[in-house]
């Protein structure tokens, strides 16, 4: 229980942070941060994911310890308790179910209750066994186990939070099929300098230098892409067009 509380405590952080960032992503841009402040969802997120990961440490740590040095416990108690919490996590949980997929910050938000669930499904369960079996051994090995199971539904949104804070193509997003998809445009000859990064966890930005056979041709093919990359799923594309033979500054990759 006290674990499971530790967790309770880690997600009202968690939902706090996540509805700042909301706010956040909602300012202005100004002449100092020209995205606005929409990049803090991204932080925040990775943030959630460090949190869930310091709450996953003091479940084991707590687990551990009581097997090491087992106490008597009501089985009563914890299951009346944690029945409660089931109900209570797993409905805040299913609100934040059908756009988990859209935000990586709703994600967050949704792994932490969902997690805090399923902490509370194992602590019912052991509630129940030890009022059964008399067996107070069980409460720890479930909190270790059920350790492990948040341990590796968190490692996905970490991995995600880190691509996106450091500017990495967002997982939903092929850089091949960007690049096919401009090169297979009609009056497109080639394309280099393609970047795509994540503005937010729900916007995406694109920049690249398009050869071109004419560049009168510049506007329409312009719109025409912008429309083709919204497709993808990118709402912030900036293109800079050359005609064959023009020396490209940089290194083009």
């Amino acid at each position: 229980l006290l674990s499971d509380a530790g967790h309770n405590l880690s997600d009202v952080v968690s939902l706090v942070l996540a509805l700042l960032a909301f706010r956040l992503a909602k300012v202005k841009a100004n002449e100092r941060y020209t995205y606005g402040y929409k990049k803090s969802t991204v932080l925040v997120s990775l943030l959630n994911a460090v949190i869930l990961l310091i709450a996953v440490g003091g479940i084991l740590l707590e687990s551990i310890n009581k097997l090491q040095h087992p106490e008597e416990v009501s089985g009563t108690s914890i299951a009346w308790v944690a029945g409660i919490g089931v109900i209570i996590n797993g409905f805040t949980a299913f609100l934040f179910l059908k756009d988990k997929e859209k935000d990586l910050n709703v994600k967050g938000a949704y792994l932490h209750m969902a997690a805090d669930a399923l902490v509370s499904v194992g602590v019912l369960v052991a509630g129940i066994l030890i009022n059964c079996t008399g067996q107070y051994m069980i409460d720890p090995i479930i909190g270790i186990v059920v350790s492990g199971v948040i341990l590796v539904s968190t490692w996905n949104l970490l991995r995600s939070s880190v691509r996106l804070s450091l500017d990495g193509v967002p997982a939903n997003i092929g850089r091949d099929e960007i690049l096919k998809a401009l090169m297979e445009t009609e009056g497109v000859k080639s394309a280099h300098h393609l970047h795509i990064w994540a503005i937010s966890t729900t916007e995406t930005a694109l920049t690249a230098h398009l050869v071109i056979e004419d560049i009168n041709r510049m506007e329409e093919l312009k719109h025409h892409i912008r429309h083709e990359m919204k497709h993808f799923g990118i709402g912030h594309v900036t293109l800079e067009f050359e005609y064959a033979g023009e020396s490209c500054e940089g290194v083009c990759p």
